[in-house]
């Protein structure tokens, strides 16, 4: 059976296994995500759960394992932490992913690594091998089921989301393999996100993140405690291959050479992850960088631009919400998204919160920038373009034309971008994450970082500590 093979290895892993590339990456994975949920728990959405847990469960658990809400100063059961810091990591559309498997991973694996690490003061090293075994899996389950998944509908980090906390879990709770199965078989069943709740505007999307953290979690403990999963969940007659990647018709397991997949397990490579600069959705981001160059070239004259043309593959073009209602909303529009680009030349959290109370999403604003902007969007074009839908998705390309009036130039400037900035490919150097964590967290004592640099030397309980002030 496929997870039982899965299951050896999540047991058999070692820190020592890993690269010195791996293990930096991982470091700077950490970073970001600790800079993106420091910030993200003061979002709306995450606050909503920290007050839903509340109502629920009172915080009157009479227990000794605790694990810290990022960015607060409470503690709460592992579970309900866990919960909460999924919710905040997705929620500012800035956390790490992988092209190929067309997920979200940090936001899922740090969220069930740091609860559980936390609570049972493991070492750094115990820490870093279920993050590094929750890359691993996650990556290659994502890139095995996409793109046909997320063709037909799903958010993969909802789904692949939930083993990749399974995994995670079960290596920090030291499931045998057997109990790691099982974790994995719980896993399956639960496995779930749609995403209409992305592109519909609503909550849902952050919510994914937050609840793959607490059904893998939720799995390991059950199999630990003897609860069993089918260890065919994933390629059974009835199971994750069949009901939510083919069609009916199509259905062949063959097809996806699961034994041939095996040879991968632990050889993938965890470098190969990106991390984003812009709080939109992926996909749009090589548009906004193209933009980006277009307005260093264009300066401050946006208003003589006529129309604009955006050309790129047809996942991207999809996002083409010209009219959004809310936030959510928003981070899915790449009209918007390019908009922004031409007129402000910066893309970040504050500066689109500020835009929005300006009346960026209302019918009606006093703001000349608002107004240069939804101009823009009613003059612009988004097309899916044949060639540039061939790259993808080893490429997300985007070519963005500008046509500007005969009273300035009466010329038309374009400029294309293959691949978005902080791909593997395009790296962001460590300095870029670093000011993007300032930006996102100006008060926040930098130096509390280092602590980060010899993670592996240190308990889970005082790097929490010493992270969260």
């Amino acid at each position: 059976m496929f997870l039982k093979n899965i299951s050896k290895f999540i047991s058999n892993y070692r820190y020592e296994q890993a690269t010195v590339e791996s293990i930096t990456t991982v470091k700077a994975a950490f970073l970001d995500f600790w800079g993106v949920t420091y910030r993200g728990v003061n979002e709306e959405p995450p606050q909503i759960v920290l007050n839903t847990v509340d109502e629920i469960f009172s915080r009157n658990f009479n227990q000794n394992l605790k694990a810290s809400v990022i960015g607060t100063n409470f503690k709460t059961d592992i579970l309900s932490a866990a919960f909460v810091n999924g919710v905040s990591a997705h929620v500012l559309e800035l956390d790490d992913g992988h092209r190929g498997a067309q997920i979200h991973l940090g936001a899922v694996i740090f969220p069930t690594a740091l609860a559980i690490a936390e609570a049972y003061n493991l070492s750094g090293r115990e820490f870093f091998e279920a993050v590094m075994v929750g890359y691993e899996v996650g990556i290659l389950l994502g890139k095995i089921v996409n793109p046909e998944h997320r063709n037909k509908g799903f958010h993969t980090t909802g789904t692949i989301g939930t083993f990749i906390a399974g995994t995670v879990a079960s290596k920090l709770l030291k499931l045998d393999d057997d109990q790691i199965l099982n974790a994995l078989g719980l896993c399956g069943t639960q496995a779930a996100g749609l995403l209409e709740s992305d592109h519909g505007g609503s909550m849902g999307k952050a919510l994914h993140a937050g609840k793959a953290v607490y059904n893998g979690i939720l799995s390991a403990y059950l199999a630990r405690n003897g609860f069993t999963g089918s260890e065919s969940i994933f390629e059974g007659e009835e199971g994750f291959l069949k009901c939510m990647v083919l069609d009916n018709t199509d259905y062949k397991v063959e097809d996806f050479s699961l034994e041939n997949v095996l040879k991968d397990v632990g050889k993938v490579r965890v470098r190969d992850i990106y991390f984003k600069k812009y709080p939109f959705c992926r996909h749009i981001h090589s548009s906004i960088d193209t933009a980006l160059k277009l307005k260093a070239s264009i300066g401050e004259e946006y208003n003589h631009i006529e129309n604009v043309a955006v050309k790129t593959y047809s996942v991207a073009a999809e996002h083409d919400n010209y009219n959004p209602k809310n936030l959510e909303e928003l981070k899915q529009s790449l009209p918007y998204a390019v908009a922004i680009s031409l007129v402000v030349g910066e893309v970040s959290v504050d500066g689109i919160n500020q835009l929005i109370e300006f009346g960026l999403l209302e019918n009606y604003s006093t703001v000349d920038k608002v107004n240069s902007i939804k101009n823009l969007v009613n003059n612009m074009i988004i097309l899916s373009d044949d060639k540039l839908n061939e790259l993808y998705p080893d490429k997300r390309p985007s070519n963005v034309i500008i046509k500007l009036d005969k009273s300035f130039r009466n010329g038309v400037f374009q400029n294309i971008t293959l691949l978005p900035k902080g791909d593997f490919e395009n790296p962001f150097e460590l300095r870029d994450l670093i000011d993007k964590f300032k930006g996102l967290n100006p008060q926040y004592d930098v130096n509390n970082l280092t602590v980060i640099d010899s993670l592996e030397e240190y308990s889970m309980n005082y790097v929490v500590r010493k992270l969260n002030g």
